[in-house]
């Protein structure tokens, strides 16, 4: 499975082909502690002093090189799927050993802190449904009222919690699309930048 960066990423990462590799190996070092503590402008300024670039610049580089090694880390690619990700972007070949070994020594802690970073919400764990429908009452004899109903089982922290929802089809079928329109958002690049800021 390879890794496709997005044109913003690869922007971010071509600072590392004009640098020298003992200086990748040290944006490598910054994107790690950036993962495991967060930004710090201290080292982005230090970092800009010495390669007489601007911070924002170190920034963007710390940023992309974050980027890839998480992602990468998420998907597990493999050593192979992971070099032919990076030589997509140009580098020469002793900045992508760099990268490479960058990725293997680290991708179990980026891992581990990815996981300390999500949210304990409860997620999906089964569901049930049934439709219901009254074609009658006393008070009205030609009548057809459809209820779907459904059992929603959640889990968080191994524990189970079960939820009952009740409605008509018109509503769920709005609730679906309200959903779908709210997956398709997520894919546009604006929410894409919006998330990869808050975490």
């Amino acid at each position: 499975m390879l890794l496709v960066l997005g044109e913003e990423h690869r922007d971010h990462l071509q600072i590392l082909t004009q640098v020298d590799s003992a200086v990748v190996g040290e944006f490598g070092r910054i994107s790690i502690e950036f993962l495991r503590k967060g930004s710090n402008p201290k080292v982005y300024e230090g970092a800009a002093r010495k390669l007489d670039v601007s911070s924002s610049t170190i920034q963007q580089a710390v940023d992309g090189l974050s980027y890839l090694l998480t992602e990468s880390s998420k998907l597990m690619i493999s050593e192979i799927d992971f070099q032919d990700s990076v030589l997509v972007l140009g580098f020469p070949e002793e900045i992508n050993k760099i990268l490479l070994q960058l990725y293997l020594d680290n991708r179990k802690e980026i891992r581990q802190i990815l996981t300390e970073l999500e949210p304990a919400l409860p997620h999906y764990h089964n569901m049930e449904w049934r439709l219901d429908v009254q074609l009658a009452s006393r008070s009205l004899r030609h009548q057809i009222k459809p209820t779907v109903t459904m059992k929603l089982n959640l889990k968080q922290n191994e524990e189970l919690s079960t939820k009952v929802l009740q409605t008509d089809p018109a509503t769920l079928l709005h609730l679906i699309q309200e959903l779908e329109e709210a997956l398709a958002e997520m894919k546009t690049n604006h929410c894409r930048r919006i998330v990869r800021n808050i975490k």
